[in-house]
């Protein structure tokens, strides 16, 4: 087994890239509110605050499960870069399964862009 996999999954979104970004690094306290669907609650586990550097954040999502039960590592990264009219959020995910019996996690892409869009559509009201 032992192997990582990959996927990746893409969003087109109308909030400005900087806006994106800066929700997710100096207001990650706030997505609880942000994208309420899916994050249920944030806790800072480990730092002097929200927004310092090597800060530990845990996060409770509404629909979940542990990720760690059916995967040996995971690391979710993002990129958000301009388009023309917004900007288009990239999401990768690397991971490596416990066993060959895990299904690969499709549903987790869905997860991302529902969260994605969540917080996009807060940026833009708020």
């Amino acid at each position: 087994m032992d192997q990582i996999k990959r996927m990746e999954c893409q969003v087109e979104i109308k909030s400005s890239a900087d806006k994106f970004f800066e929700a997710y690094q100096t207001k990650a306290q706030l997505m609880p509110k942000m994208a309420n669907q899916v994050v249920r609650d944030e806790k800072l586990v480990e730092g002097s605050d929200w927004d310092s550097e090597g800060s530990v954040r845990q996060w409770f999502f509404v629909a979940g499960g542990e990720i760690m039960k059916a995967f040996k590592s995971w690391k979710s990264i993002f990129n958000v870069m301009l388009t023309g009219e917004g900007s288009l959020v990239k999401w990768t995910t690397e991971f490596e399964k416990q066993n060959d019996d895990v299904p690969d996690p499709v549903r987790y892409g869905e997860f991302l862009t529902t969260w994605t869009k969540n917080v996009d559509t807060y940026l833009l009201n708020n």
